[in-house]
């Protein structure tokens, strides 16, 4: 099989679709790889690194894509790369095409491309597990980044997340006990932050509870949410209803309710966030100020740590990629239920893709 790893394009997108010691191991099982000039770049990983794996360097993108029957990406593919595929070739990677463009998903169908959604890989348990490593490195960056954000040069209350000795810490509220949200209730404990909890699953909350001694949990409903929101200092979004758009929680008039400057930050953002301000926002510019709070709503934050993240979600995908480079899609399909779940659009049909959002990623 060919397999093509191009670079990515999707700003301040610096991770990888592949690492040399993945190349390494398909070449030896008889396949082909293409990686595309400079694509490791920014996770550190030179071309030379590649052609020792036993990669064939392409100096365009056009090649990876037109050369591959099976493409690995991290990003959703912008709409000129869709183009770019083959009728029905296998694309995979963190797709999230909950919250893509309907335009987007009329071009994969079109062209019947197999879209598989690392972060819908789901196993008989209900576990999510390339998704799990990269939303414990989100959760992490959550505390590290909010700490930051309520700093006076970041537009900040000028709080210290720990306080003082006669001065109190930072109050925080995460809606959402799963791993995101517990990791990011972690960080915040850790940093002496005064940290509640907020989810409708009890057995989550109690894990919380049982880990975490220095957090409060509380029922996620409307009362709740409207009692947080009234006194926090960062409000975090870490809701996920895997291959659905999130559900809005927080309204703006709950938010309206809160302490001027209050940090809010939406890790949900890429299934379409759970506060009804959020819009999606860059590295470059992350925060924007609505109803008087600040907004951190960056689609990618994993990719801020670029080489950790890209090795994180390889360990976990590359037995899935290994089959699926090993098989027919159409067996792996049959044979796999895990990857059949991450099925998004097969044979000009839309899998396992519901509520799309209307609200476009920046491209």
């Amino acid at each position: 099989m060919n397999i093509g790893i191009p670079k990515e394009r999707r700003a301040f997108e610096y991770r990888v679709g592949l690492v040399p010691s993945g190349v390494k191991l398909l070449t030896q099982m008889g396949h082909t790889v293409y990686v595309e000039h400079d694509a490791g770049l920014n996770t550190g990983f030179s071309d030379q690194e590649y052609i020792q794996a036993g990669a064939k360097i392409a100096y365009s993108a056009h090649e990876v894509f037109g050369r591959a029957d099976l493409l690995l990406k991290v990003a959703r593919p912008l709409g000129d790369e869709i183009g770019w595929l083959r009728p029905s070739t296998t694309l995979a990677g963190l797709l999230h095409l909950g919250s893509a463009r309907k335009d987007k998903i009329d071009q994969l169908l079109e062209n019947e491309i197999t879209a598989i959604a690392y972060e819908q890989i789901t196993l008989a348990d209900g576990t999510v597990p390339i998704r799990k490593p990269l939303s414990q490195i989100g959760g992490i960056l959550t505390a590290q980044i909010g700490a930051r954000l309520l700093q006076n040069n970041a537009g900040g209350k000028g709080i210290l997340i720990g306080g003082m000795p006669g001065v109190p810490p930072a109050e925080i509220a995460i809606l959402g006990a799963g791993i995101a949200g517990a990791c990011a209730a972690k960080g915040f404990v850790r940093m002496g932050g005064h940290v509640a909890v907020l989810d409708t699953n009890i057995n989550a909350l109690e894990m919380i509870h049982d880990s975490l001694p220095g957090a409060v949990t509380m029922v996620s409903n409307s009362v709740n949410i409207e009692r947080v929101c009234s006194y926090v200092d960062i409000l975090v979004g870490a809701i996920l209803v895997p291959g659905e758009r999130t559900p809005t929680l927080v309204s703006r008039s709950m938010l309206r309710s809160m302490k001027q400057r209050s940090v809010v930050m939406d890790i949900s953002i890429d299934e379409g966030g759970c506060f009804e301000t959020s819009r999606p926002t860059t590295n470059e510019k992350p925060t924007f100020i609505e109803e008087g709070m600040i907004h951190y709503c960056v689609p990618n934050m994993p990719s801020l740590v670029a080489r950790t993240s890209t090795y994180a979600f390889l360990n976990a995908a590359m037995p899935y990629i290994i089959e699926i480079a090993n098989k027919e899609i159409d067996q792996v399909i049959e044979e796999n239920p895990a990857i059949a779940h991450g099925v998004s659009t097969y044979k000009g049909q839309v899998h396992h893709i519901s509520n799309l959002s209307p609200l476009a990623q920046l491209e």
